[in-house]
């Protein structure tokens, strides 16, 4: 028997109460009958609608869709979301790196590891690859990974380095009012990632608006909009000139 977490527990009347009605409507019905011991309370979830986390889920849908408008031969992804990695791998072959690599087995993926600060890839070997909601933990600590003030920058250098001519970073992070929030994450302003690429050219920005915004996917969206947000998602499409 499980008892539901403290924020839920005034409902917990409720739950017994459709806990019985089911146990008796299940033995008129002559049907498997709910057992006391296997109680799980589930509360929290009956809503008007279903919830849901806006940045990642917008953010690896926008980056699935680049993937597929482009089909590439080969993407090579770094440390993003595994949801984007599983899903991704449905439209081209993946390469996924990761400080911490993940057991996962699926076809059309290739895992493996690597330190952002270091990218074992020569120079303009990539054609595609991809890096988001990522750069704004390196350095911090969070995940194992050194204390570094400056990983950010570095991590950011390395995916520039191993661009190829006429290949595309997907590259995403925190926008907003620029910040460190230790150790978690960091918050970048619009200019701040366009100055870190100096030598690659924009081809689109979108901007996955925080909760004060509606929590919404804005395609093709206006730079000065991320400036507006307390914790928004920059979503840039970048290729490195021929």
């Amino acid at each position: 028997m499980q008892l539901p977490p403290l924020s839920q527990l005034h409902r917990l009347p409720e739950f017994i109460r459709d806990f019985l009605r089911y146990r008796r409507m299940a033995s008129a019905q002559k049907t498997r009958v709910p057992l006391w011991r296997d109680w799980r309370p589930r509360m929290e979830d009956a809503t008007v609608t279903t919830g849901f986390d806006a940045q990642y889920l917008y953010h690896c849908s926008w980056a699935a869709r680049e993937l597929a408008a482009r089909k590439p031969e080969r993407h090579v992804d770094f440390s993003s979301s595994l949801w984007f990695v599983g899903l991704g791998s449905a439209i081209c072959p993946i390469e996924h790196y990761d400080y911490r690599p993940p057991e996962l087995l699926l076809d059309n993926v290739k895992v493996g590891a690597c330190d952002l600060m270091q990218l074992p890839f020569a120079d303009g070997s990539l054609s595609s690859i991809s890096c988001m909601h990522v750069v704004e933990h390196i350095g911090l600590g969070r995940y194992g990974d050194c204390i570094d003030a400056s990983g950010d920058r570095t991590a950011m250098s390395e995916l520039a380095r191993v661009l190829a001519p006429g290949g595309v970073l997907l590259f995403a992070v925190p926008v907003g009012r620029p910040r460190i929030v230790f150790n978690s994450h960091r918050i970048y302003s619009y200019e701040e990632v366009v100055s870190a690429f100096p030598d690659l050219q924009i081809e689109s920005f979108a901007l996955i608006t925080d909760g004060r915004h509606g929590g919404k996917l804005v395609m093709h969206a206006d730079p000065a909009m991320a400036a507006e947000q307390r914790y928004g998602c920059g979503c840039w499409v970048l290729r490195r000139p021929h």
